[in-house]
């Protein structure tokens, strides 16, 4: 659990309000599951192959959202 919050902290840095507004939401018990789940595989689908250092947690993310 603690790799998906540090996870999550990193998205809400980026400043990409796509990722950061729902990140910070579920941070602080207000966000909705399944809201972080759609917005993570969205920024994925966008720029999950772009070489920036978010590509793996994009996916990593998506890979523990079981956890979630």
């Amino acid at each position: 659990m603690e790799e998906l919050k540090s996870i999550l902290e990193k998205f809400v840095e980026s400043g990409w309000d796509l990722i950061a507004i729902p990140s910070k939401a579920y941070l602080d018990g207000n966000g909705d599951k399944i809201d972080l789940i759609k917005a993570v595989e969205q920024a994925d689908k966008e720029c999950g192959s772009c070489g920036c250092e978010f590509d793996p947690l994009y996916k990593k993310c998506i890979e523990l959202k079981a956890l979630l």
